[in-house]
């Protein structure tokens, strides 16, 4: 039972991990915490306002409070107020916290709802190994980043500001700044004690902590402050100050890196001048050199006394010398922490995180909220100035903290480049000493083998191979031996009874001999020891290629390694015949094919995919990859094709197309959409997944591949003085062209050069109004300046003809479904203004061909279609006259047939019928008794593959002759075909062979 004086109006329980808390507010503007079991937390919290809500944060560390005061307020678990949330215009009725988040919603007495964010942004402060950040926005922990201790100072106020510098530790409260210090010297003491209170409100950017005084920075101005808030000194900068470091000093003379300002001087000392603004900076140990980090995160080192830009390096965002090395600095940047020594290549490793220190071997980074120190080897920049025989310098490298082998690479260069002194330092002279007591510990503790190594050490080898044998390691006398290059001695103290060692000692003359630069000799020497891998080496790297092939004629078809070898020598020496022999022998036929086609040998590569099926895809794909290198793109696409490799056989030609476009080449830009429309309609028709996405491109593709076959024509036109087209095919082409451009122009294809061409043939054909029509439309097109002129006179020329086209062009676009004379050019596209049927062009002369597209009643397949078109059941019109030859006075009578019934009509004209004044297009269906009337010699089929459907044309005007290209399925007159075809030797749309099947 909870005990409480007063009327509470809101109650909320915080459930933690240890307890439940009660936080009460009533209307005597009171805040209290209470245990569940009645006990009160603290004292009770005094308000300026009457509560009407409250609300805990998720995890109970912060709680919101709003009432009569109009606003909502942010205060801790203590009930410290923080800050205000925000205010309103009226009392605050209720508020909320979202659920793991910082999101805050009010609600108001005249209505209104507002969602606060609330940010908490990092205060925190470090110098070298001492870390303070603020904790629970009124708690500063202070944590030592070596020994890992940590230290909670309460303040129960809201913390706005921290500095920390040796033992000196500031922290700015809303109406004071209070000073710490340590209690005692210790370098790892972590007790602090209050040293002064400045008891006055300050408005700052930035807070500094020197020995004996505070630094306030707000914008451009500095304001130095005594620890008992007298102010000594002030600087005012030219700009906005954003990064401020103190760099050390005696007591109360400290520097302040900024310009670099000494708080006993009123004078700031300009170091250096930049460009642009500064993000980072330090100075180095000695104060000689000075590092930057700008606004386009680049690092730059300066040297301070020359003022010289020694270095540059980019993605930096943080930087930090090495307060123990004085060429030493790390910057941090996309994700990378990097490490330099003097002028040699960065060292680069992964880290999380933005690095804020670097003394010794530790390298401070923050990391979200949590700061840490790593521990990074110095093996790598140890090395960079070993590979300078900068010896000292990597002395001093290696005492920051290297591994132990990095310590004997060190003594072991150092003796090699005669620097004793250092070499003694890294304890070169006792590995004598730690050789000795390894032996002991192995149960070697001759002496016999210790004098051994003694003498061979001074030179004196037969004394040392008398120990050696005398000791039972005769193979180190052999080893002697060799390595002294005594292979007489050794032979003699080998002798003829041991036939390992004997090979050994060949091996290692065989060795000698190619070190020598006797090749030759040592290839042999290693072929009499059995050492076969090393005598291909040598005789593969000199090229000698009889000898390969004896060897490898020689060995059994079981021994791979060295046979692989001897192939791999042959691939490299251009001998395709020797390796392919090898690989054979081998049975190695992945191997055998990889050298086909790695030297292009294609015909032997087919051959053998003949034979071996399995091996396709290998072969066709970098078939396909070479093809394209060598700029034989179309050959590229019909192999990744027969590859299977749909993407890349679509991608040639993607590149194809575009490159055509690019070059003006609109005939190939045309035949290559038409590839990649049947290359969708290959995809379309394995992939059931895509097949709706394929099926659009499809459709585009081809519309695109006819839209750039005809501007061919027309670009010829312009480009060249002379055309072989006739004028009126140029004018069909350009209203071909205009009536589908009204949605989007492709790339390349120039409504200006369209419509001038038009214009021209427009008047020499006598359509005068559409030449008009043309050229007004000009006036508003961007017009090259190369054409301006002609196109000026061609307007002012066409006001004087006639505002009327030639009737007969008119008359030729009558349509052949309604009998309806279309405009020259239509709006509506290649349809019927009337009917909305759409016209059959000609591929060649773009003449309306007299054909009639008609659909399928549902049930009728395109085999059954086929079978009754295919019967041609003979039949006599009715309606047609019947001469009968009369032969009294040679007298030729035609009459008609009284029996005849006048009222006949075609099926398939009756089903051309339509209902007038429809906005919708009505096509044509058939049925099973029409199709059996109809004559196979007028009906032109699109045989279309899965999954498009078959489509079906007929002739209303038999006499006329068409031709449908098999492939294409583009409709010609059958002069213009012949004739096309014997001039290019191949279909003029899609290039297909004429002798194809």
């Amino acid at each position: 039972m909870l005990a409480h004086s007063g009327l509470c109006v809101r109650i909320h329980i915080d459930r933690d991990e240890h307890n439940d808390i009660l936080a009460v507010t009533d209307w005597g503007q009171k805040l209290s915490f209470y245990q569940l079991s009645g006990k009160q937390i603290g004292k009770d919290k005094f308000l300026t306002f009457d509560p009407c809500c409250i609300s805990y944060f998720p995890k109970g560390e912060y709680i919101v409070l709003a009432g009569s005061d109009k606003q909502a307020s942010l205060y801790t678990k203590d009930g410290v107020r923080l800050g205000t949330i925000g205010e309103q215009n009226s009392w605050v009725w209720t508020c909320h916290v979202k659920p793991d988040s910082n999101f805050v919603v009010l609600g108001c007495q005249d209505g209104t709802i507002a969602c606060y964010q609330i940010v908490f942004s990092t205060v925190h402060s470090l110098y070298k190994d001492r870390y303070a950040y603020r904790d629970n926005m009124t708690d500063v922990i202070v944590q030592h980043l070596i020994t890992e201790q940590k230290v909670r100072i309460k303040c129960r106020e809201l913390v706005k500001k921290i500095a920390i510098y040796r033992n000196r530790l500031a922290i700015q409260l809303p109406v004071k700044i209070v000073i710490y210090e340590l209690t005692s010297n210790d370098a790892s003491d972590m007790h602090y004690s209050i040293k002064e209170k400045i008891c006055k409100k300050f408005e700052c950017n930035l807070l500094v902590v020197c020995s004996q005084n505070v630094i306030l920075c707000q914008e451009k101005r500095l304001q130095c402050l005594s620890f008992t808030g007298v102010k000594e000194k002030e600087w005012v900068m030219e700009s906005l100050i954003r990064y401020i470091k103190v760099i050390g000093g005696p007591p109360a003379r400290e520097g302040l890196l900024i310009l670099k300002i000494f708080v006993d001087n009123q004078f700031p000392i300009t170091l250096l001048k930049l460009s642009s603004s500064v993000r980072c900076l330090d100075m180095s140990a000695s104060n000689n050199k000075l590092a930057v980090v700008n606004e386009h995160n680049t690092l730059l080192v300066y040297d301070l006394n020359s003022k010289e830009l020694l270095f540059q390096e980019p993605n930096a965002n943080s930087v930090a010398w090495n307060t123990q090395c004085e060429d030493m600095l790390c910057f941090s940047g996309n994700g990378y922490l990097n490490i330099k020594a003097g002028n040699f290549p960065v060292h680069q490793r992964k880290m999380q995180g933005f690095m804020v220190g670097y003394n010794g071997s530790k390298i401070f980074c923050l990391h979200v909220c949590s700061m840490s120190a790593v521990e990074v080897p110095q093996s790598a920049p140890m090395y960079q100035y070993l590979e300078k025989k900068m010896f000292k310098e990597a002395y001093q490298i290696a005492c920051l903290g290297v591994t132990e082998s990095d310590w004997r690479d060190l003594a072991i260069e150092a003796l090699e480049g005669l620097d004793f002194d250092t070499a003694k330092k890294a304890n070169v002279l006792v590995f004598v000493l730690i050789d000795s007591q390894e032996r002991k510990k192995q149960g070697e503790d001759k002496n016999e083998l210790f004098l051994a190594d003694i003498m061979a050490y001074q030179g004196k080898s037969h004394e040392a191979a008398k120990l050696y044998k005398h000791s039972g390691h005769g193979s180190k006398a052999l080893s002697m031996y060799s390595d002294l290059c005594m292979f007489d001695y050794a032979k003699d103290f080998v002798g003829s009874t041991d036939p390992k060692n004997s090979r050994i000692l060949k091996t290692k003359q065989a060795d000698w001999a190619q070190s020598s630069k006797e090749p030759r000799a040592a290839a042999e020497m290693y072929l009499s020891a059995g050492e076969h891998l090393k005598a291909i080496d040598i005789i593969g790297e000199h090229g000698w290629e009889d000898m390969l092939i004896d060897i490898a004629r020689k060995l059994d078809k079981a021994e791979r390694e060295p046979l692989a070898k001897c192939a791999f020598y042959f691939t490299k020496l251009k001998q395709h015949g020797y390796a392919s022999e090898t690989y054979s022998k081998m049975g190695d036929l992945q191997a055998l094919l990889q050298l086909h086609i790695e030297t292009w040998h294609w015909e032997e590569a087919f051959t053998f995919v003949e034979k071996h099926p399995q091996f396709k895809n290998d072969v066709y794909v970098p078939y396909a990859q070479w093809l394209a290198e060598n700029d034989r793109f179309e050959e590229a696409q019909r192999a990744f094709h027969k590859a299977g490799r749909q993407n890349e056989a679509v991608k040639v030609l993607e590149q194809l197309t575009h490159n055509a476009v690019v070059e003006n080449r609109f005939s190939d830009a045309g035949y290559y959409y038409w590839m990649l429309s049947m290359q969708c309609l290959d995809i379309a028709r394995g992939s059931e997944e895509q097949r709706n996405e394929m099926l659009k491109k499809f459709e585009h593709f081809q519309h695109l591949a006819e839209l750039y076959h005809i501007y061919h024509s027309i670009q010829r036109f312009m480009d060249e003085p002379f055309s072989s087209h006739m004028p009126e095919t140029l004018f069909n082409i350009c209203r071909f062209l205009l009536n589908n451009l009204h949605k989007e122009i492709p790339p390349g294809i120039s409504k200006v050069n369209t419509l001038y061409v038009l214009a021209k043939q427009s008047r020499q054909l006598g359509a005068y109004k559409l030449a008009r029509y043309c050229c007004e439309k000009l006036q508003g097109l961007y017009i090259p300046s190369c054409y301006q002129q002609s196109i000026e006179l061609c307007s002012l020329a066409i006001r004087s003809k006639p505002f009327q086209d030639n009737e007969d062009l008119t008359e030729n676009m009558m349509c052949y479904r309604c009998s309806t004379h279309n405009p020259l050019l239509n709006n509506q596209g290649c349809v019927c203004i009337n009917c909305k049927q759409p016209f059959i062009y000609s591929a060649s002369s773009y003449e309306v061909l007299p054909l009639m597209q008609f659909y399928l009643e549902d049930g009728i397949s395109d085999e059954e279609a086929v079978s009754l078109i295919d019967l041609e059941v003979p039949k006599m019109d009715p309606r047609e006259t019947y001469m009968q030859n009369v032969d009294s006075d040679e007298l030729q009578v035609l009459r008609r047939d009284d029996g005849l019934d006048d009222t006949f009509e075609d099926p398939f004209t009756a089903k051309m019928s339509f209902e007038q004044g429809g906005s919708a297009f009505v096509p044509v269906k058939v049925s099973r008794s029409v199709l059996r009337l109809m004559s196979r010699r007028d009906v032109l089929i699109k045989r279309w593959p899965v999954p498009l459907q078959w489509e079906y044309f007929r002739s209303l005007m038999p006499n006329m002759s068409i031709t449908m290209c098999p492939t294409c399925f583009k409709m010609f007159h059958s002069e213009d075909y012949e004739l096309l075809v014997l001039q290019h030797n191949c279909c003029p749309y899609c290039r297909r062979p004429i002798d194809e099947n």
